[in-house]
């Protein structure tokens, strides 16, 4: 597996997901830009980067015009939360998940199809999750834009495959972040998934060697 040559763009770049992948691409020979609405510079980001409101079409649509050349498209932003119950429509948590889990993906979607068909060939990896294949207590929202990407990933695969683009999606369980360590201190969390393993198999279906894979949903479970 390389992506030698390859330019690479990670959406949702500053997060620890996303810095897990610019590293892995950038050791497999890619050049790497890497995309979010804001960088930490206390943790720089060790390649190209550009500013944009991913949830926002107009802007990301400007902001992919100057990228030129996009072989992979890795559509590392979004976010979890947990909700309220199910039946409470009001829960301002619907609007939050679909924002920053499904707009980002549908928004980036969108910038890059147009170069990739123009080239002739590309690859785009998404994030789902494995506790988006069914419903969760508290969790209606996060599941329900989950599946939502889980589904948009399958359509799109059927669009493109025969124009020499591949779509796939990992479906991660538990990441081992700060933040849910924090959140969860109770847990195992040596049976969670660590960034550098999902970022292992995000660059996998980025690369050649994964030309034959169309619509896949790969769990990447670790020991959970």
């Amino acid at each position: 597996m390389n992506l030698q040559g390859k330019r690479v763009v990670v959406t949702g770049a500053n997060g620890i997901l996303g810095h897990a992948v610019v590293a892995r691409s950038q050791e497999l020979g890619a050049e790497v830009i890497g995309l979010d609405i804001h960088f930490d510079q206390a943790h720089p980001l060790s390649a190209q980067q550009a500013t944009v409101d991913l949830t926002d079409r107009a802007a990301t649509e400007r902001c992919f015009a100057t990228l030129g050349r996009i072989d992979v498209l890795c559509n590392v932003a979004g976010g979890f939360a947990m909700g309220e119950t199910a039946y409470e429509i009001a829960s301002p948590q619907w609007d939050a998940m679909f924002k920053i889990n499904v707009a980002t993906t549908q928004n980036a979607i969108h910038g890059a199809v147009p170069i990739m068909l123009a080239q002739g060939r590309g690859s785009i990896v998404n994030i789902g999750a494995m506790s988006a294949r069914e419903g969760q207590a508290n969790m209606s929202a996060y599941c329900a834009a989950k599946s939502v990407v889980m589904r948009l990933t399958e359509s799109l695969s059927k669009e493109l495959r025969t124009k020499g683009i591949n779509v796939n999606a990992v479906l991660p369980s538990i990441i081992d972040t700060p933040r849910n360590r924090t959140d969860m201190p109770d847990a195992d969390f040596a049976k969670w998934v660590r960034p550098a393993d999902l970022s292992n198999v995000i660059c996998f279906l980025g690369s050649d060697s994964a030309a034959a894979i169309h619509g896949a949903l790969v769990p990447v479970t670790g020991l959970s």
